[in-house]
């Protein structure tokens, strides 16, 4: 098995910047993001900004990771924290890139089609660039698995990028469906770019009343109504797009390891809150992982190394 990481080997940023706009799924404005090439070992840095004022910066790491209710959360406060991250990192990841600066002027990520596809499209337009620098990889070396009733999330060893999401919900329309495959550029892009955040009806008035997806329409959510049925008069993207978003997601949120990993990692009725934590629970083991270079050469884990990899 490949990596299927994308340009192997090397760091990457991407050729050009570029901007994307449109509406905030939680706060219902009007917010703009611009992807800006980034030196090598820089990472993935989000800065929200007010006009010319910077407000606040993160890594994308996930030490930085605040709320996981609804979406995943950079910062632990309202008047400084990015949110909804997950499909903007979800395209990063797939497609290999490894440093960039993300400039928000909001307070979270435009939900565009509630997919990654729009970001991934703005990416491949303006272009990857490959940079003279080595890349470091997160091996899993051994299982680190955690519970929550009866939902579970793992990491195991496995050579190349591999998910395997399974959901189960008490509604017909969606009950137990799965996906898994290896992560490569063009799998994520076939595969899994396309499939939308969804929801139901009979939450829109609960979520509204707490001030959250204030943004969310027909044009961004595979709405699901009281009868078990799509509202969206186009229809499902794929039959198990419910899945398929949910691996998207776990794509997205398990991108703030700070580097590509190298193993499986599966889920049963997960979620953001899961994934953050299965993420936690790997990077507070130090014998679980080692950070590698290439697929072949192989390096000890010093707490330094851990450090550059996931940190502030």
């Amino acid at each position: 098995m490949g990596l299927g990481i994308g340009l192997l080997g090397f760091q990457t940023t991407i050729a050009n910047s570029v901007t994307l706009s449109g509406t905030g799924v939680h706060s219902g404005a009007e917010v703009a993001i611009t992807f800006h090439p980034a030196e090598p070992d820089s990472g993935i840095v989000f800065q929200r900004v007010d006009g010319e004022r910077t407000v606040s910066e993160f890594r994308a790491v996930s030490s930085q990771v605040g709320n996981t209710d609804l979406c995943t959360v950079l910062g632990f406060s309202s008047s400084t924290s990015i949110a909804t991250i997950e499909h903007v990192m979800a395209a990063i990841y797939a497609l290999g890139l490894d440093n960039l600066l993300i400039e928000v002027q909001g307070a979270e990520m435009p939900i565009m089609d509630g997919s990654s596809a729009p970001f991934i499209e703005a990416i491949e337009q303006t272009g990857i660039e490959t940079l003279a620098v080595k890349r470091r990889y997160i091996r899993i070396l051994k299982p680190v698995r955690i519970e929550s009733g009866p939902s579970w999330s793992e990491f195991t060893p496995y050579d190349g990028m591999r998910f395997e999401v399974e959901i189960d919900f008490d509604c017909p329309l969606i009950g137990r469906q799965a996906w898994k495959g290896d992560i490569t550029p063009s799998v994520f892009k076939t595969e899994l770019s396309r499939a939308r955040t969804f929801g139901f009806m009979r939450d829109v008035e609960r979520m509204w009343a707490a001030g959250r997806g204030l943004g969310s329409s027909l044009e961004n959510s595979v709405v699901i109504a009281d009868d078990n049925t799509v509202i969206n008069i186009e229809g499902l993207r794929y039959t198990d797009e419910f899945a398929r978003h949910k691996t998207l997601d776990a794509v997205g949120d398990l991108a703030l390891a700070g580097a590509p990993f190298i193993g499986c990692y599966r889920s049963y009725r997960g979620g953001h809150k899961m994934n953050a934590n299965a993420l936690k629970a790997l990077m507070s083991d130090p014998t679980a992982y080692e950070i590698v270079e290439t697929a072949t050469r192989r390096q000890r884990v010093t707490p330094r190394e851990v450090i550059a990899v996931n940190a502030p």
